[in-house]
């Protein structure tokens, strides 16, 4: 275990360092006008000069690189170009919600796409099954934002206007503290959008998943031994079924982590999803390169995680 971790950290490293070198190419070598973007479009070649010599961005190419990844080694992510904020309050402001955003919506869609998922593998080709299967069609097939704003419509502006106010408008937002009971009501709408949409995956992949596990020869011999159904699916099947639904709850939840751009721009949300498109409408690189190196550390964190589980839920996999 200790060999596994010590490499998948080390390539993990080397993963997340590549990413940020692209993402500091794609700007550096791409038609973006930093100095242009900060002063303006009615700035004078001097004025473009001057804010050039500021940022560091008229040095050579090489030497803004190693700055870069100096001060990364050292925890620095360097300066907002716009506000003129540190980068890491930047994330650090940003990354409570995508995290409130997480827990709720991850409890949701496990909860919910497990149920239909075993409910439609325990009763194949019965209307459970095919009404399992609509769901799954229907989930995979609606857009995030269509299904966000309906519920927006619906369930805060056709019911506050008809006087009841049940639920929050996009863009409000509370910390966990001092109220959890406040943070959690302000979230509903937004857990629901994420859930919906990811719980279809979950479903398809849990009944798939459970159908193959329960026609292998053990289970057979398990209900040949007098076992319960019950205990039969619960106890041995599901155990053997779950490895590819936690690979899959590893990525989806460091995606959310790393900013659900979608959601949190319908909702109103200022999460790193929402910093990060903000910051590249307006070419502040220090921001962009921050968030996607945070986003990229939480798939791999994730995906570390997740093969170490496996060793856990699965005594056949071995991990060297």
């Amino acid at each position: 275990m200790t060999r596994f971790l010590i490499r998948r950290s080390v390539q993990g490293i080397f993963t997340l360092w590549v990413i940020v070198t692209l993402v500091f190419l794609l700007y550096n070598l791409g038609p973006n006008d930093v100095a242009r973007a900060i002063a303006g479009i009615h700035a004078t070649q001097q004025d473009l000069a001057s804010v050039r010599h500021y940022l560091g961005l008229d040095k050579p190419l090489w030497d803004q690189y190693g700055i870069y990844i100096s001060h990364l080694v050292t925890g620095n992510f360097g300066i907002s170009y716009q506000n003129r904020l540190s980068v890491l309050h930047i994330i650090g402001q940003a990354v409570p919600i995508d995290i409130s955003l997480a827990i709720g919506a991850a409890i949701l869609w496990m909860a919910l796409g497990l149920s239909v998922g075993i409910l439609a593998a325990r009763r194949p080709r019965t209307v459970w099954d095919r009404s399992a299967t609509v769901f799954v069609l229907t989930g995979l097939s609606t857009p995030t934002f269509i299904l966000g704003l309906l519920l927006i419509y619906f369930f805060f502006y056709i019911l506050t206007i008809n006087g009841i106010k049940w639920f929050v408008g996009p863009g409000q937002y509370a910390p966990f503290l001092p109220n959890p009971l406040i943070w959690a009501h302000d979230l509903i709408l937004p857990w629901v959008t994420l859930a919906l949409i990811t719980a279809a995956t979950y479903a398809r992949l849990s009944r798939s998943s459970l159908l193959e596990t329960l026609g292998e020869d053990y289970i057979r011999t398990a209900r040949a031994k007098g076992l319960s159904e019950r205990r039969v699916v619960y106890r041995h099947a599901l155990r053997s079924a779950v490895t590819p639904i936690v690979t899959q709850f590893g990525i989806d939840l460091a995606t959310v982590l790393g900013g659900a751009i979608i959601t949190e721009t319908v909702f109103g949300l200022p999460g790193l999803g929402y910093t990060v498109v903000r910051a590249i409408s307006v070419g502040d690189l220090p921001v962009v390169e921050g968030i996607v190196l945070v986003a990229s550390a939480f798939i791999v964190v994730a995906n570390i995680v997740v093969d170490a589980l496996y060793a856990v839920l699965d005594p056949r996999v071995r991990l060297t």
